[in-house]
C-alpha cells in the first residue's frame, strides 16, 4: 500500500479508487497508517472533498475494517440515527416502540459530544444499566426482546474510531464526507436492513441552516443507499430543545412520562411516530409511513412500548421493576432553583447550544475526556418559543449539586433566551423528508 499516493490523490482532487481506500481503512485499524498520515488524509478530504463514489467506498471500507454483524431473525433489522441536539431523547422511546411492532433494533449509540447530550449517558442515569457490553450480549437481548441500546464495541468499525480521534485534534470534524463515513460505517456494521436519519437544524444543532442540514442529509442518504442500506432522512427542528428537560435523569423522566402516558410530550410523541413510521415502511412492516406512524402510536398508547423498555432496562442490568418504580429509582439533585425571566414579552429565540453547555457546566456532560457525569443535574420545565412571560416568571428549573453551581447555571440560562413584543411563528417539527 502506498499511503502517500492515496493522500496525494485526494489532495489533488482525484478519486484514489475503492481499493486504495479499503487498504487505507485497514491500515487505520491495524496501525499501519501513522498519526501524521491519518491527519493529512483527513485534512485533504476536508479541503478537496471525495465525491459520491469515493464517499461510498470510504464508508464501506471503514465498515469492513472490523466485524460486521449478521442476523437471522423473523423481522427486519432497523435503526435510527440523530445528528445531535438538545433534549433529544427520541431513541429511548423509539427503540422499544419499534420492537413492539415486530422490528429488531440493535441501536449502537454514543455519549455526549460538546453541547449535545448522549443517549448512553441518559440510559446510564438508570442505576445498573450497562451500555458497554460484548457483541454476544447485544445479540442475546435483541433476539429475545427486539431492541438493545448499547455502546460501540472495539470490533465494530475500528478504522472510524482511529480516524475520529485524529479529526478531533486536527480541526477536520466539519467535513461532510468524514461525518457521513463515520456515522454510516458504524450503523452499517450493525447489519441493518433499514435506517432513518434524524438530521437536526437550528440553534441547538450542529447544522444551523436548512442548506447545511440538507447537504448532510443528502450525503447520508445517498451514501447509505449506495452501500446497500435502504435509508430515509427527516430534517427536523432544533430551534428549541425537543424536550422540556435537558439533563440525563431529567430526560429519562420525560421519556417515562411519555411512554407511560402520565404526561405526554407531544413533540416527542409526534417525532417518534414520524421516524418510526418511516422505518416500519422501509422494513415492510407497514404499507407506508402514515400506516407505520399509526402502528407506533398504537403500541405507545397500549403500553406495549413501555413494557418492552422495562424489559430492555432489566436485561441490561437495570432494576427489574423500573417501569413501576422509576420515580424512586432515578437520582435527584440536592439543589433545585427557579430561573427568573430577565425580561417580559414573548420568547422569540432560544440558544440551544448555550443551554447544552449550561448542563455541561453543572456536571451533566464532559468538559474533557474521562470526566465523570452527574446524572441528576440539568434543566427542567423550560419555557418554549412563543411563550409569554412576565419579569420574574420562571424560564426553567435548575437542578444542581451546589448553590454556587445553580447560580452560574441561572445566569447561563437567562442569557440563552431572547424576548420580543410579538409572538413568533411556531417552527415546524419536520422541515423536509429525503430518500
Amino acid at each position: 500500500m502506498d499511503i502517500r499516493a492515496t493522500i496525494a490523490a485526494i489532495r489533488d482532487g482525484r478519486d484514489p479508487g475503492a481499493a486504495a481506500l479499503a487498504e487505507f481503512a485497514q491500515g487505520l485499524a491495524s496501525g499501519a497508517v501513522g498519526e501524521a498520515q491519518a491527519g493529512a488524509f483527513a485534512m485533504a478530504v476536508l479541503l478537496k472533498g471525495l465525491g459520491p463514489a469515493a464517499r461510498v467506498a470510504l464508508t464501506r471500507a471503514m465498515r469492513d475494517s472490523g466485524q460486521i454483524l449478521d442476523w437471522d431473525l423473523p423481522g427486519p433489522v432497523l435503526d435510527k440515527h440523530s445528528t445531535g441536539g438538545v433534549g433529544d431523547c427520541i431513541s429511548l422511546v423509539l427503540a422499544p416502540a419499534l420492537a413492539a411492532c415486530g422490528a429488531y433494533v440493535p441501536m449502537i449509540s454514543g455519549r455526549g459530544l460538546g453541547h449535545s447530550g448522549g443517549t448512553l449517558d441518559k440510559l446510564e442515569a438508570i442505576p445498573g444499566y450497562r451500555a458497554d457490553v460484548p457483541v454476544e450480549k447485544l445479540r442475546q437481548v435483541v433476539e429475545n426482546l427486539g431492541c438493545a441500546i448499547v455502546a460501540a464495541t472495539e470490533e465494530l468499525a475500528p478504522a472510524d474510531r482511529r480516524l475520529y480521534a485524529v479529526r478531533d485534534v486536527t480541526a477536520t470534524v466539519e467535513s461532510i464526507d468524514l461525518i457521513t463515513a463515520s456515522i454510516l460505517s458504524k450503523k452499517l456494521a450493525a447489519g441493518l436492513e433499514g435506517l432513518v436519519l434524524d438530521v437536526k437544524v437550528g440553534s441547538g444543532a450542529f447544522m444551523k441552516t436548512l442548506e447545511e442540514a440538507e447537504a448532510l442529509a443528502r450525503a447520508l442518504v445517498d451514501t447509505a443507499q449506495g452501500a446497500g442500506c435502504m435509508t430515509r432522512a427527516l430534517i427536523t427542528d432544533m430551534s428549541q430543545p425537543l424536550s422540556t428537560a435537558v439533563g440525563n435523569a431529567l430526560e429519562v423522566i420525560e421519556v417515562m412520562e411519555t411512554l407511560s402516558g402520565t404526561s405526554i410530550n407531544h413533540d416527542l410523541w409526534d417525532l417518534t411516530t414520524d421516524l418510526g413510521g418511516e422505518l416500519l415502511a422501509l422494513g415492510g412492516l407497514a404499507a407506508d409511513a402514515d400506516d407505520g406512524a399509526g402502528r407506533i402510536a398504537t403500541v405507545l398508547e397500549s403500553g406495549l412500548a413501555v413494557e418492552r423498555f422495562g424489559a430492555m432496562v432489566a436485561a441490561m442490568g437495570g432494576p427489574s421493576d423500573f417501569i413501576d418504580r422509576w420515580t424512586d429509582r432515578l437520582p435527584a439533585a440536592p439543589v433545585v432553583r427557579e430561573v427568573p425571566s430577565p425580561a417580559e414579552g414573548f420568547v422569540t429565540g432560544i440558544d440551544g447550544v448555550a443551554l447544552g453547555y449550561a448542563v455541561v457546566a453543572l456536571g451533566g456532560g464532559r468538559q474533557r475526556q474521562g470526566d465523570r457525569v452527574n446524572p441528576s443535574v440539568g434543566l427542567s420545565e423550560l419555557a418554549a418559543l412563543g411563550e409569554e412571560l412576565q419579569p420574574d416568571m420562571p424560564l426553567a428549573l435548575v437542578h444542581a449539586a451546589t448553590e454556587d453551581d445553580a447560580d452560574r447555571a441561572i445566569a447561563m440560562v437567562q442569557a440563552a433566551f431572547r424576548f420580543g413584543p410579538e409572538e413568533p411563528p411556531e417552527p415546524p417539527l419536520i422541515h423536509r423528508r429525503l430518500g
